[in-house]
């Protein structure tokens, strides 16, 4: 959503002393100002909510005073995870404490007020200006990230428990679906249910939304969480990550190497990559060991140098582990949407492109693997080695059924029924989710 935001302007102003704002997100890029929510009718009134330094910042304004203005305690850096943020305001309470409370995921954070609320002040959101979502003014400060279950509520307070709970089997805390609340005049209930109409308001009360940019519909959302590209653990020298950490594309001379956030140790798995642009020899991607991701956070080199590493050599077709090459599929050229299938049941990987497994590999029979016997003691992670000069950037499809912006064309699934590919997914693998993750841990 990094060039995507939404815009609403409302006929009239609601109650600026009482209201509440609920929203589950997951980041993507760190370390940089991104609005998620604002209003910006001017400069002398405006307010926002953003990540700033990987704290939760709030900032309010009226007639070019300061009336409202703290920060989270806590950084938020986790761009594995979704986090339900409430916003709670009333500034009608008597006691200063009461009035702006945060909680994150259910519970009450810590804040650092420059400027409490004064009791009956109005704080400039709900007025009649211009609110946006993902973005401070519409041109600046873009929320990079996803969004689900974005609540506005005109006229009431209500705490995090009105929009979430802890599942009693998995103890984690997920979203209710269809919250018991009064949205008043201007509130309004974005689900993004419909991918053609991504501000459609679901409140009843006809507040849509318009929207600016590419916004795209995806299957991660806050009750099944799909892996992306792990910000946070990317070796040697940063590759750059864009459309949700879902491609990466070089930026300097050096290796590069990026890896899922989710890895797995059981079960059979399988992933896409559309490819943009031409390879050289030093673009590799394929399965890794969590002992060579560590290796290649300081080694600074290919993807496959170890023998818990298994890759494709991009310009050739060549497969490589343990530093060697050998022949064994062909090139993938720009365009090319390359696929892994990873069985961690019988220690086997394929690797194939355009919907034909390489040296007529057949992943649910288990014949013609690229490699057999592979060391399944430790964690896998999908990823791979970007170089300059080498592909302008690789999109990563977990099951999300995209490929950057442009949604797959013939949507496969998984016999499971969960995530969206390109290709038919060999019979018995799945997404690199959550929910396939339990199911398989759980059966």
């Amino acid at each position: 959503m990094a060039s995507t935001y939404l815009t609403k302007t409302f006929g009239s102003a609601g109650n600026q002393k009482t209201w509440t704002h609920s929203v589950w997100l997951k980041r993507s890029k760190l370390s940089t100002f991104q609005a998620y929510f604002s209003n910006y009718t001017d400069g002398p009134n405006r307010g926002y909510f953003a990540f700033y330094d990987d704290n939760i910042y709030f900032y309010n304004q009226v007639g070019g005073s300061d009336v409202c203005e703290a920060r989270s305690s806590s950084v938020y850096r986790d761009t594995s995870a979704w986090y339900h943020i409430v916003v709670k305001c009333d500034t009608t309470q008597a006691t200063s404490s009461d009035r702006f409370k945060v909680y994150i995921n259910g519970v009450e954070i810590s804040l650092t007020f420059t400027t409490t609320p004064l009791q009956n002040a109005d704080l400039p959101i709900n007025d009649n200006g211009a609110h946006y979502i993902s973005s401070e003014d519409g041109s600046s400060s873009m929320f990079d990230g996803v969004m689900a279950h974005v609540h506005f509520i005109d006229g009431t307070a209500y705490d995090a428990s009105t929009f979430g709970q802890t599942d009693a089997t998995t103890g984690i805390w997920k979203p209710k679906t269809a919250p018991s609340v009064t949205y008043g005049t201007n509130g309004f209930f974005l689900k993004f249910a419909s991918a053609g109409s991504l501000g459609t308001d679901s409140s009843g009360n006809g507040n849509n939304f318009t929207l600016s940019g590419s916004g795209t519909q995806t299957q991660d959302t806050p009750s099944n969480v799909f892996a992306t590209l792990n910000s946070v653990y990317k070796a040697n020298s940063q590759p750059t990550f864009s459309v949700g950490n879902l491609r990466q594309a070089p930026n300097t001379t050096t290796y590069q190497n990026a890896f899922s956030t989710i890895g797995v140790t059981s079960g059979k798995w399988y992933v896409e990559m559309k490819v943009n642009g031409t390879a050289n020899s030093a673009n590799y991607y394929g399965v890794v060991a969590e002992t060579e991701v560590d290796y290649l956070q300081t080694a600074g080199n290919v993807v496959g140098t170890t023998d818990k590493a298994f890759a494709i050599a991009m310009a050739s077709g060549d497969k490589r582990s343990n530093g060697s090459n050998s022949s064994y599929g062909s090139a993938i050229a720009n365009t090319d949407i390359f696929m892994i299938a990873l069985d961690l049941d019988n220690a086997k990987v394929w690797f194939g492109k355009n919907g034909t497994w390489f040296a007529s590999g057949d992943p649910a029979s288990g014949s013609n693997p690229a490699f057999s016997g592979i060391n399944t003691d430790y964690p896998y992670f999908f990823g791979g080695t970007a170089y300059q000069n080498g592909y302008t950037s690789v999109d990563y499809n977990f099951g999300n059924g995209y490929f950057g912006t442009t949604a797959v064309s013939s949507a496969q699934s998984p016999s499971d029924g969960i995530g969206i590919f390109e290709y038919a997914v060999p019979s018995g693998y799945k997404a690199l989710c959550t929910k396939s993750i339990n199911a398989q841990e759980y059966s």
